[in-house]
């Protein structure tokens, strides 16, 4: 009897061992967290939501999605309660929040009354800017100001001699825009482009959108008439990229990139390609798109960023965040390790700064970033 109970207690141990050293306890596809992702839905975002179910394709159930209401600007209890819904999950230990839509500041605040630790990346920051920074652990945003040199730039070497900055009022008063602009036509002086402002309606205004839309169908061309077709267009409007991208390919005129920069930002709708079976592959779609420019015979004269901005910090985040929960950081910010997950997804040439606020100065976790155009 003692000799089994001698070799019951050894086959214990034994087991015990094995479970320890991972028999039984967390393979490689049954990590020990899981990282959420809350994009908008496919009308609001399909960039971020599309990168998502691309992270969730590569990692399975270790990571979990949400998404934000259409109408996140009144619906703000909406994207707190799909925040704080992922966090519920004790296993969750980072989210990556792309866009950080209006109520991202306090879907954070309300999350770390009970999860203090868990790591916050937002991307695409819509709130204010010192706020955010002061919630988030991780900023990122697209650097607006600079493309005011790398617009006109790029605008230059597509041969580009005259540059049509197309708004209205209420953008140009915004602080970003309206400094993007004065360096518009500080830049286009130094490298002897003429620099026109053209006003479009307000797609907010009695026109609507579809009377933007036409202004640009109708108007386009006309300047194309007058300036001659070395002329480049650029508006502060998502919504008039569309007949933009078209027109300018039909005129055979200068197109440097969308107010947005992404392949998937008005190129697709203008050129009718059809995504099915191809979404969220962005290779696929530069091909494409490069494809279509040939067709009008206006090849290296249209471009964008050769990378999805909205995608690339989606993909950088879970890849840091991955990192974050493995130990490979030194705490929530390591700028050495963020550094190198967005270089790895956008590339070595992606330009990262830091974001200065007027008041509050530079925020030492708001980052902005300036990606390498693609020419088409």
């Amino acid at each position: 009897m003692r000799k089994l109970l001698s070799l019951l207690l050894v086959l214990v141990l034994v087991m015990g061992t094995l479970a320890a050293c991972g028999g039984g306890g967390t393979s490689e596809e049954e990590k020990p967290y899981k990282i959420g992702i809350i994009t908008g839905t496919v009308s609001q975002g399909e960039e971020e939501y599309q990168a998502a179910q691309n992270a969730k394709a590569k990692y399975g159930d270790m990571i979990v999605t949400a998404t934000y209401p259409d109408n996140f600007s009144s619906e703000t209890e909406a994207t707190i309660a799909q925040v704080v819904g992922l966090a519920s999950d004790p296993d969750v230990m980072a989210i990556v929040f792309v866009q950080a839509v209006p109520g991202a500041a306090a879907a954070i605040d309300k999350v770390r009354e009970t999860r203090p630790d868990m790591l916050f990346i937002a991307g695409v920051c819509a709130e204010d800017p010192a706020t955010i920074a002061s919630k988030a652990d991780i900023c990122l945003l697209v650097d607006e100001i600079s493309m005011g040199t790398a617009v006109i730039e790029q605008a230059a070497k597509q041969g580009a001699e005259t540059f049509v900055h197309i708004s209205f009022a209420r953008h140009l008063s915004y602080a970003t825009i309206s400094a993007r602009r004065d360096l518009f036509v500080s830049t286009c002086k130094e490298l002897g482009i003429e620099y026109v402002e053209a006003t479009a309606p307000d797609p907010t205004g009695d026109a609507g959108i579809s009377g933007a839309q036409q202004w640009i169908i109708e108007n386009v061309p006309a300047l194309v008439a007058e300036y001659g077709p070395n002329t480049a267009f650029f508006s502060t409007n998502c919504g008039m990229q569309e007949p933009l991208i078209r027109t300018v390919a039909e005129q055979k005129a200068v197109y440097p990139q969308q107010c947005c920069p992404s392949p998937y930002h008005g190129y697709p709708a203008a050129f009718g390609i059809d995504v099915s079976g191809h979404e969220g592959d962005v290779e696929w779609m530069l091909e494409a798109i490069k494809a279509k420019v040939a067709e009008y015979d206006n090849s290296g004269r249209m471009s964008t960023w050769g990378i999805p901005v909205n995608m690339l910090m989606i993909e950088a985040g879970v890849e840091y965040a991955i990192a974050f929960c493995e130990g490979e950081t030194d705490g929530a910010l390591d700028e050495d390790v963020l550094f190198a997950k967005i270089r790895e997804v956008g590339g070595e040439t992606v330009v990262i700064s830091n974001y200065e606020d007027e008041a509050a100065g530079i925020l030492s976790n708001f980052y902005l970033l300036l990606c390498p155009f693609y020419d088409f």
